[in-house]
């Protein structure tokens, strides 16, 4: 049965929320082993829309499949201790605590080489240690401000901030990425290393990729954006019974829409004739566009511009997903029963693999679940277990957020 192609590489996932969660789900879903370490109050999105009040909300059990989980209290001695003892053990130690926080409780890559000089050691922060912010707190939203996202996003002069934490999925991309390179690394090599990936840079590389125009030159040459991701009238379009979304974006897309709308002519002004012409004119282009489509119903935009090669999908709300054709032929959801929470519907990978496929993964873990069996398979007995517990080591409870979940994302 396929493993996936990380299968045999094991990792200790000391993170929390979305960015590390989301990294270390994806390296589960390639095949890893991925130990979720908790604090006793158990990761924060665990309770986000919990309304069974099982410590299980929608979040968590999308963001943690895969994953075993082990609570430890790093705040104690002993909770370190062991921590100190399944780092030796696995190949990557990947964690979003701040700096001072990484510090206190001894995992920085100094204190976790220590125990596994060929470790790859992935420190996932809010800010690169480079600059004045590192050590400050960070969540998806300051970071898509500071980034210059929200700026970008926002209409008549306001900022917003794009609906989806995509600087945290970004970064973790970014993270899962980095780390399997410095595995590939250790594997050629032998050598371990430290990795570090800021979510703030990262999500201004990202941004800049096609916004930061002018300032590619220095001294800049114009101003910074996109005219037409910038234009506001890029949006879906309305037809005469909802809307649609089309992207007429070539030469050959422009001829094939003017011809369609009855204004071959237009393929030959001078405005619209190059890419470069239509950027400087695309407010009225896609003004031009918005109107025409209001003349259709929906279903005939999408017959007439399918035929003429242009692209165009309907506009799915959340829920339409779930029902679209090609999703649905993907079988990209799939019904998964939890011991627990019943019946989920989860996203498989979207990604496949010829020969190494996906690894089957297990539901996500309740807190704590699988304390006891890693903790055995570190040598401990059942009496040491059960006093380690009963000290507080490593035993689930609700409470304050403890420090190790001071995180960044």
């Amino acid at each position: 049965m396929p493993a996936g192609p990380l299968a045999g590489v094991r990792v200790l996932d000391v993170t929390s929320t979305f960015m590390g969660p989301y990294c270390t789900l994806l390296m589960a879903q390639m095949g890893a082993d991925v130990l979720k370490v908790e604090a006793p109050s158990g990761d924060l999105v665990r309770y986000v829309s919990d309304r069974r009040g099982t410590g299980m909300g929608p979040i968590f059990l999308n963001a943690n499949r895969g994953k075993r989980s082990i609570v430890l209290d790093l705040a104690d001695p002993e909770g370190r201790e062991l921590l100190g003892r399944l780092a030796a053990e696995h190949d990557v130690f990947v964690h979003n605590v701040r700096p001072d926080a990484e510090k206190k409780l001894a995992i920085t890559y100094a204190d976790i080489a220590a125990v596994n000089p060929t470790v790859v050691h992935c420190s996932l922060y809010g800010f690169s240690s480079a600059g004045p912010y590192h050590g400050q707190p960070a969540y998806d939203d300051v970071i898509q401000a500071a980034s210059g996202l929200a700026a970008s996003q926002g209409t008549a002069g306001a900022p917003e901030y794009v609906r989806t934490v995509v600087a945290d999925k970004v970064a973790a991309l970014m993270a899962l990425g980095s780390i399997n390179a410095a595995l590939y690394h250790r594997a050629v090599t032998g050598v371990g290393q430290a990795v570090e990936v800021p979510m703030l840079e990262t999500l201004v590389g990202f941004t800049m990729l096609e916004q930061q125009a002018g300032y590619v030159y220095d001294p800049p040459t114009g101003p910074a954006g996109y005219a037409r991701t910038a234009s506001p009238h890029r949006r879906p379009y309305r037809t005469a019974d909802g809307h649609v979304s089309t992207m007429i974006y070539t030469d050959r897309h422009w001829r094939s829409f003017f011809a369609l709308i009855g204004r071959p002519e237009l393929a030959d002004d001078p405005r619209y004739a190059t890419i470069t012409a239509r950027t400087e004119h695309i407010d009225e282009l896609y003004e031009l566009v918005a109107a025409v489509l209001t003349t259709r119903t929906t279903a005939q935009w999408r017959e007439a511009l399918e035929k003429a090669g242009i692209p165009v999908m309907p506009v799915n709300s959340l829920a339409d997903v779930f029902s679209d054709p090609q999703i649905a032929a993907a079988g990209l959801f799939e019904h998964v029963e939890h011991p627990t929470e019943g019946t989920l519907r989860l996203a498989r990978p979207a990604v496949g693999f010829s020969v190494s496929g996906h690894a089957e993964i297990r539901p996500g873990p309740r807190l704590g679940e699988h304390t006891a069996e890693v903790l055995a398979g570190l040598g401990l007995d059942a009496p040491e277990i059960e006093r380690l517990t009963l000290a507080g080591a490593c035993a689930p409870r609700r409470g304050p957020t403890p420090p190790a979940a001071e995180a960044a994302g």
